[in-house]
């Protein structure tokens, strides 16, 4: 098993997330992003307009490369961890369509980093970075996670 760590951005409007970028770190260093092609960046929000879409660095992909890329990065049984999960969760699920065509040996569900520092005590981390990039955020997902688990984060 490979812990992941990751994060999304994407626009929401109450019914749909409609995912924009997706950045994973796995545990071993190895990382991966990409921006979906096939997402309609019109329909993005006042504060995704502000605070993601400046921060977008490519490369675009359909959502069909980025699951084929994220199947061959995080292989069999991984663990995947995220910050608030839920919502990046469905966003990563939904690129395989409905959750029960996740690819083979994936869990059915995320671990949430934001949960564990709760059960920690809520405990002083570090700070986020200053944009909202996938990438970025994944790293800090992780760094917050060693933290956590008394580990160096650096």
């Amino acid at each position: 098993m490979t812990r992941f760590f990751f994060d999304t951005e994407f626009i929401d409007d109450g019914k749909t997330i409609d995912l924009i970028s997706i950045g994973f770190v796995a545990e071993d260093g190895r990382e991966y992003y990409a921006e979906s092609q096939d997402c309609d960046l019109s329909r993005a929000g006042p504060w995704v307009k502000v605070n993601v879409l400046p921060h977008l660095v490519g490369p675009k992909l359909t959502r069909g490369q980025i699951a084929a890329d994220l199947i061959n990065f995080a292989g069999r049984d991984p663990e995947f961890w995220a910050w608030f999960a839920s919502y990046d969760w469905v966003a990563l699920c939904q690129l395989f369509g409905p959750m029960v065509d996740l690819p083979a040996n994936w869990p059915m569900y995320c671990l949430d980093v934001r949960q564990l520092m709760h059960a920690a005590g809520d405990p002083e981390i570090i700070k986020p970075p200053k944009t909202h990039n996938a990438l970025h955020d994944a790293r800090w997902t992780r760094d917050v996670w060693r933290q956590l688990q008394g580990q160096s984060h650096a």
